[in-house]
């Protein structure tokens, strides 16, 4: 979405946005998965699950984070990686709403 398109759209549609880029793709999508399955983990954790080299899962994770899906903190010389349980719950409410909408619709 264009910066100069994205004024015209709500702070949370623009959220929502963010983190839906953020999942599009598959290894991002297997990260939180394994993330959802371990709780923590650094990155050589994540890398020895996916078929994937280091500086690749390093990228992906980067992505994740700066949407605000994961939380990192540094623990001595790595970093140790979390789902975001706030923003989990964003998703969650947001596709609840879909799902109340479609079940109150007549078909």
């Amino acid at each position: 979405m264009g910066a100069s398109k994205s004024e015209f759209f709500s702070d949370n549609q623009n959220e929502l946005a963010t983190l839906f880029k953020a999942l599009s793709h598959p290894a991002r999508v297997a990260i939180i998965g394994y993330l959802l399955k371990v709780d923590t983990c650094i990155c050589g954790d994540i890398v020895n699950e996916l078929p994937l080299a280091q500086p690749t899962v390093s990228q992906h994770l980067r992505e994740l984070k700066n949407a605000g899906i994961i939380k990192g903190t540094i623990e001595g010389t790595a970093i140790c990686y979390c789902i975001n349980s706030d923003v989990l719950k964003k998703l969650e409410a947001y596709f609840s709403g879909i799902s109340t909408q479609l079940k109150n619709k007549c078909c």
